[in-house]
């Protein structure tokens, strides 16, 4: 702890000193200047952390990297680990698959696209055609292990609170880490995510039937939570492509990833 605490106070000076430069400058457009700059070097560094260590660090970059939460050049750095994080080797995606279903991938799948639409914190998901079917689905596959190594990752922060709450801040941030621990527990259960998109599903339809948004059909039979978990979606683009569950795209394809 007395390293962190060193590392913590470094960093401080280190804003102090940056301040100072920019308070001794005049012109309000170079002041700007200064600061895009500065926001610019730290958003590089936050990616290239959060990309390295994963598991939590990448969901903290996804809340991080909200237009209301964080300066432009960090939501434009930040926001591409919503779809563009580190994905699990295919290899490993297909041990997974044949674990859950008990068969091999070429019994299930016509085809399956080796390369994800899209990776993020939790999961990943990709394009492939179940045999006998003449739709595509998109297969999401949850990260071996993701849910130990955020967990640990949780609690390691709740640590850190503890400390930090006895020193230099007087709030209670382990009881938000201890909320998000919570909350973010949910997200590794696909079977209760496919039970909100059906009630979605059926809420948008009872009440509005011309409704923009859509929300891809969960195929009961082929979403588990065990230790891997697998959901799968029909893609089902209208021409708007308009899909927030699903985050469908009339050009991508669907890309719902957590």
């Amino acid at each position: 702890m007395n390293a962190l605490a060193f590392g913590y106070d470094f960093k401080e000076i280190q804003d102090k000193v940056f301040q100072l430069r920019v308070s001794l400058v005049k012109d309000p457009q170079k002041k700007q200047a200064m600061w895009d700059k500065q926001h610019e070097l730290a958003a590089d560094k936050i990616y290239a952390m959060c990309y390295d260590l994963g598991g939590f660090f990448l969901k903290i970059a996804q809340i991080i990297g909200k237009p209301d939460l964080a300066p432009a050049a960090w939501v434009k750095r930040l926001v591409t680990l919503c779809d563009q994080a580190p994905a699990t080797p295919f290899d490993a995606v297909q041990l997974v698959l044949e674990e859950e279903f008990g068969r091999s991938i070429s019994e299930i799948f016509e085809n399956f696209d080796v390369n994800p639409l899209g990776s993020a914190s939790i999961a990943q998901v990709h394009r492939a055609r179940l045999r006998g079917d003449k739709n595509d689905v998109v297969v999401k596959v949850q990260h071996p292990g993701i849910q130990d190594l955020m967990m640990t990752d949780i609690r390691n922060l709740q640590a850190f609170a503890l400390y930090i709450q006895k020193t230099d801040i007087k709030f209670d941030l382990f009881s938000v880490t201890k909320e998000m621990e919570k909350q973010i527990g949910y997200e590794f259960d696909f079977l209760r995510e496919a039970n909100a998109m059906e009630r979605i599903r059926r809420f948008l339809y009872e009440n509005n039937k011309k409704t923009p948004v859509l929300v891809p059909r969960v195929l009961r039979g082929l979403a588990t939570r065990q230790v891997h978990f697998v959901l799968i979606l029909h893609i089902a683009c209208t021409g708007l492509g308009v899909v927030f569950i699903g985050l469908m795209d009339k050009h991508k394809g669907c890309t719902d990833v957590e």
